[in-house]
């Protein structure tokens, strides 16, 4: 992918990325001092799909063109609870939920008419994934107590649905600009929010890493967000590994510079772990590039 400064503006085309123009990576590693990985990522494209059941023409399947891509999935998880309950929190998410999306494929036709369908859709597959979470700790009493943080990206071009559980972030690099979309759902950003304490003295305390609601937690709030993207932005899907060690102003400017989204992945984690790499680091990068021909 050719390097591009997206804090100079410049128009793309008036079309939807072709594939070979979407430029993502995702990468998670345990960090220095953890011993297991409870983070999980996934990034994937949604399809319309054309299966030929029955032709007399030979190799039938192999008329088919590529199938249109109709949506753009990315997510990332932070799972807590102990080592294996955590991993498995997280992992679960993840699974119930593109299940759950993947059904759903019929609100993806109707992107540009109907929102509230995107957020009902949203708002359903956390609930069920939540209560997927529970029947498993019921099930079985070595999971009780598991939860996840989810923050899920749909990008249904122009338009992009960001659902968030917990206190994994979501950022857009606009124009140069870095833009935090995402709400922390935690015990610190509820304090600060109500007046009660400033951001200077939750920062570094266990109020910080406290969840007001999460995935398989005894709070549930799925909060979504509708917001555009255009060629040249960056989307960033990080869990807090990345933020505790490394500040929202380097973050920018390793945006701003990126060669390529596996760069930009790469250069965070480093830096992530050169800052102490304290906890599980996650990542997740994407941007549309126009391509000549």
């Amino acid at each position: 992918m050719p390097a591009a400064n997206p804090s100079t503006s410049r128009p793309g085309p008036a079309r939807k990325p072709r594939e070979d123009e979407i430029d993502a990576h995702g990468l998670t590693h345990p960090g220095k001092v953890r011993g297991e990985n409870q983070d999980h990522f996934l990034l994937c494209s949604l399809r319309k799909q054309l299966v030929v059941r029955d032709s007399s023409i030979p190799d039938a399947e192999g008329l088919l063109a590529e199938s249109e891509r109709l949506a753009s999935l990315a997510m990332v998880a932070d799972g807590v609870g102990g080592a294996a309950r955590g991993e498995t929190a997280s992992r679960v998410a993840l699974t119930a939920v593109t299940r759950y999306v993947s059904r759903s494929m019929r609100c993806y036709y109707a992107a540009s008419e109907d929102d509230q369908e995107f957020y009902d859709a949203l708002q359903t597959g956390a609930r069920q994934c939540h209560s997927e979470l529970l029947h498993r700790g019921e099930e079985d009493p070595d999971y009780r107590g598991m939860a996840t943080t989810l923050t899920l990206y749909l990008g249904v071009w122009p338009q992009a649905y960001l659902l968030q559980l917990g206190d994994s972030r979501c950022y857009v690099l606009r124009d140069g600009e870095l833009t935090q979309v995402t709400r922390d759902q935690t015990m610190a950003q509820e304090m600060v929010d109500l007046g009660i304490m400033k951001p200077a003295e939750v920062a570094g305390t266990r109020l910080e890493h406290t969840l007001t609601s999460s995935i398989g937690g005894s709070q549930t709030q799925p909060s979504i967000t509708r917001f555009d993207m255009d060629w040249g932005h960056v989307l960033l899907l990080c869990s807090d590994g990345l933020t505790r060690h490394v500040s929202d102003e380097r973050i920018r400017d390793v945006l701003r510079s990126m060669t390529s989204a596996r760069q930009a992945c790469e250069t965070l984690l480093k830096e992530a772990l050169d800052g102490g790499g304290s906890d599980n680091v996650t990542i997740v990068v994407g941007r549309a590039m126009p391509r000549d021909g």
